[in-house]
């Protein structure tokens, strides 16, 4: 018996040869005799910058640390909160609010009541006109605006913090405050086909802070003392600009090679395909991530060419991505919506629905009797479930059984 580990994407000869002493171990305890060559690519097909990263804005410039936030960083950090969390300025100042009505002096009302009062009294439409209805279908948010002042107005946490407001500075505070987290909705609602740019949505701010009653670009004291830093260290937004040379340098392995297998996959396949069939006699073949791509496209391409690969037992794939690249019409070797060629061989894909980079592909050949998948679980989050498999017992115990079956 002979077994073939073909890597996947990401994998460099240091990383490679910690996991194919990994999974030939494992290998080796349920077949002893077999023989367990390496199909190392990483090297000879995986992608690099060709230029040294020079594509990448920023990547020359010498930057201080994170913690050195412009005020430009701390404004799109802010904003990243708001989109995730529309309400957490007005949670804030919930909870911080001077509190006149609930423990000041009785029968007077709080100043943040007239706010509440002039967003409930906001108009959902308007005459095309209107400035601010002009400034909504210019940013593609018209159909949201509606949705979004419901859902301001009628928050627990903007009816506390009206309650809250005790003089005109408190009340100064949470009209911003409401007009931001109606912004916020809108963006959150409208996510990727908005058309906004920060002056735009600066602008809409300001126009709703000044029909609340408010002055265009009011105070957000408390609301900046509690949430401005908070905003730098939960959201990624400003170490993402500063660490993005880096970050894409180190990245450029595992998402680059996957780019240029799509672009130029020939000469990996053909380099799969030339270690395939090296030595004669029964094989079973093993692909990760990658690696299960390219040996799908090299057995089906195989099969359709009427030339499969002799001696081949078994095909296994494991946290593979090539069921999803054919329902997406992108597998290089299948046509969209075409079945595996006749001379395709026994299919195991193995899954951990965990790993976002694995997939189903028995839904994908619901007819075919040659496909088979199996989920294992490694208790892991993404992304270390991705390679958690080759630590767990049922993977290597299911490919045993796959192959002893396969005859």
């Amino acid at each position: 018996m002979r077994i073939l580990f073909v890597h996947g994407t990401g994998v460099r000869r240091e990383r490679f040869d910690a996991l194919f002493k990994q999974v030939s171990e494992s290998l080796q305890k349920r077949w002893p005799e077999a023989d367990i060559p390496p199909c190392y690519w990483g090297d000879m097909h995986g992608a690099t910058l060709g230029a040294g990263g020079k594509s990448i804005p920023g990547h020359d410039q010498t930057r201080g640390a994170p913690g050195g936030a412009t005020p430009s960083d701390q404004e799109t950090a802010e904003w990243h909160l708001l989109l995730a969390d529309p309400l957490c300025e007005m949670r804030v100042l919930a909870e911080v609010g001077s509190g006149v009505e609930e423990y000041g002096t009785p029968g007077v009302r709080a100043a943040g009541r007239a706010v509440a009062d002039r967003l409930a009294e906001l108009p959902p439409e308007m005459p095309d006109t209107d400035a601010l209805a002009a400034l909504l279908r210019a940013t593609g948010l018209s159909e949201h605006y509606s949705a979004a002042l419901s859902a301001v107005a009628e928050s627990d946490e903007f009816a506390k913090a009206c309650a809250n407001a005790g003089d005109s500075d408190a009340s100064g505070e949470v009209t911003t405050a409401a007009a931001r987290a109606v912004v916020a909705c809108l963006l959150a609602a409208a996510g990727e086909s908005a058309l906004c740019t920060g002056s735009e949505r600066d602008a809409l701010v300001n126009m709703l802070t000044e029909r609340l009653g408010g002055t265009a670009r009011g105070p957000l004291g408390k609301i900046g003392a509690v949430l401005g830093t908070l905003a730098l260290r939960v959201t990624t937004q400003p170490a993402l600009n500063h660490w993005r040379g880096r970050i894409t340098t180190g990245a450029t392995p595992a998402v680059g090679d996957i780019l240029r297998y799509q672009a130029r996959g020939g000469p990996l396949r053909d380099y799969v395909r030339q270690t395939i069939a090296a030595e004669p006699g029964p094989t079973v073949v093993i692909g990760h991530s990658l690696g299960g791509i390219a040996l799908v496209d090299v057995l089906a391409l195989a099969a359709a060419e009427q030339t499969p690969l002799p001696g081949l037992k078994l095909l296994v794939t494991v946290g593979s991505q090539a069921p999803f690249l054919h329902e997406l019409g992108a597998l290089t070797s299948l046509a969209p919506g075409d079945g595996l060629p006749t001379g395709f061989p026994t299919w195991l894909n193995i899954y951990d629905r965990q790993d976002l980079l694995a997939y189903q592909a028995q839904p994908i050949f619901p007819a075919d009797a040659r496909v088979t998948d199996y989920e294992v679980s490694s208790r892991q989050p993404f992304p270390v479930c991705h390679s958690a498999y080759w630590k767990l017992d049922p993977v290597y115990d299911r490919i045993a059984a796959a192959a002893e079956g396969s005859g």
